[in-house]
């Protein structure tokens, strides 16, 4: 079983930017679908950016436009680009891959995430 490791994460200032990263313990050239989550205190936690193994990507309504999901197979990484923070993106950010069935699950366990925090 693939172990997802998340880091980048801080304080920053409203319309700034963080680049978070994951590390998979093992090759993701077989892994299809990878994914940021989100949860902020006192919600559900919820889908931020999913990408395919042949790097088609979605994004949750209130991220599109600022937010960039990326891998590289070779590195064995997954990336999210965020720009334009704003403070209700505040939230433990994880990397996991959803389940097949449904997104709302996913094949694993949860990492520890890395916490973002934008100021206003």
């Amino acid at each position: 079983q693939v172990q997802l490791v998340e880091s980048g994460g801080g304080l920053v200032q409203a319309g700034g930017s963080l680049r978070l990263s994951c590390v998979a313990s093992r090759s993701i050239s077989g892994i299809n679908d990878v994914a940021w989550y989100r949860q902020s205190s006192g919600k559900q936690r919820e889908l931020v950016a999913r990408i395919t193994g042949g790097g088609i990507t979605n994004y949750a309504d209130s991220v599109k436009g600022r937010f960039t999901i990326s891998r590289d197979n070779p590195k064995n990484m997954i990336y999210l680009q965020m720009n334009s923070l704003k403070p209700e993106d505040t939230a433990v950010y994880y990397c996991a891959r959803p389940h097949p069935s449904s997104s709302r699950f996913i094949i694993g366990s949860w990492g520890q995430g890395t916490q973002v925090t934008v100021s206003s």
